[in-house]
């Protein structure tokens, strides 16, 4: 298949997602991998080397893939590997009381940073534009906007007293509860 990968469209590039393949890229250059996925608008490909230390990522850029040719499909253990690998950990559950708690610290601390916030149920929605949901943290922010996202994840991440999500971590989240967050300082420079 020389030069006609672009041309291909996402059914046919359908078809090599979970396998092994070699990608050629010219005459010397090739590389091996997982194909995880193909980007629709570029048809660059996502291949995943997993290793003993975790897995290398690489993205070949579609316009420069001259064939690609298929090594051997994925069993079922891998198959699963690559459908999984990708996905966030799971957050430990927590007790609606610690929730409740965390969730009055995030509306505390972005309030402080004069945020107008209101809760609605179990989530958090800024200035109209942006969602926290539980566990309230950075991760769990959602925007259309990309920038107030950014910028509410960043401000969340500062918030240094922010109970852990794991109900393991050695301080207890009533002990990190009890101190007050001093507001982020902005110089008018």
């Amino acid at each position: 298949m020389p030069h006609d990968w672009p041309l291909l469209g996402p059914l046919q590039w359908f078809s090599y997602v979970h396998k092994q393949v070699n990608v050629k890229l010219g005459r010397d250059e090739e590389h091996r991998g997982w194909l995880v996925t193909v980007d629709p608008v570029s048809a660059s490909l996502v291949l995943v080397n997993f290793t003993e230390r975790g897995a290398s990522v690489r993205v070949v850029m579609g316009h420069a893939v001259e064939e690609v040719e298929v090594l051997r499909e994925a069993d079922p253990e891998t198959t699963e590997l690559l459908c999984t690998y990708f996905l966030p950990l799971e957050t430990p559950k927590l007790d609606p009381e610690d929730l409740k708690r965390r969730r009055g610290c995030v509306r505390r601390w972005l309030e402080k940073n004069r945020l107008p916030v209101e809760e609605n149920g179990n989530e958090l929605r800024v200035a109209g534009v942006l969602t926290i949901t539980a566990p309230y943290g950075p991760e769990d922010c959602c925007s259309s906007n990309q920038i107030i996202l950014d910028r509410i994840q960043r401000l969340i991440r500062t918030y240094r007293d922010l109970p852990q999500t794991d109900p393991d971590h050695p301080q207890t989240h009533r002990d990190i509860l009890q101190t007050e967050p001093e507001p982020l300082q902005t110089s008018t420079d």
